[in-house]
């Protein structure tokens, strides 16, 4: 891979305020997103990481409820409008790189499917030169006194496009 590849093309950064909002979010980004697209979702439990998901599914016209992978891995999504299917894939409890994810095909699956991978980073990068990164964290300042639950804490999404299909991509705007 070659270190311009490496080198982000594009960004954009938005406060969410719940769920809500975070799965419109998915929904917004789910009409930029194109067969052959990876996603890797990066945040701490509990941040939204499936919320997007969630979103993204529901923007696609996927069948199936949307729910965290983590106990099989991975899951397809087919559509129901005749875009891309989805695939969604938590690599939480996985511990190596690529090579345990080889497995799962999604070098296969990618050219025809949007894949999304929470906790991917580090570990599937090399599906693809080009891919987007999704950074889901509290944000700063943000009032933990929703009792945990979520409901109101404000997350702070960065999105990070890299390789040439992100190059000039307009990322900002999804809640505007």
């Amino acid at each position: 891979m070659s270190q311009q590849s490496e080198a982000p093309v594009s960004a954009a950064s938005f406060t969410v305020t719940g769920p809500e909002r975070m799965r419109e979010a998915g929904r917004r980004l789910a009409a930029r997103l194109r067969p052959g697209d990876l996603v890797l979702l990066t945040g701490p439990l509990g941040a939204g990481k499936t919320t997007l998901t969630r979103g993204i599914g529901e923007g696609l016209g996927v069948r199936g409820a949307v729910t965290s992978p983590t106990f099989v891995i991975a899951r397809v999504h087919p559509s129901t409008v005749g875009g891309p299917p989805l695939v969604h894939v938590d690599a939480y409890r996985l511990s190596g790189g690529l090579e345990e994810m080889e497995d799962l095909d999604l070098d296969v699956a990618l050219p025809e499917s949007v894949v999304v991978v929470e906790w991917g980073e580090g570990r599937v990068e090399e599906l693809s030169e080009d891919r987007l990164h999704v950074v889901i964290s509290r944000a700063e300042g943000a009032d933990a006194a929703d009792g945990g639950d979520g409901e109101d804490e404000l997350r702070e999404v960065t999105l990070t496009g890299v390789g040439e299909r992100w190059r000039d991509a307009d990322l900002g705007g999804l809640l505007d």
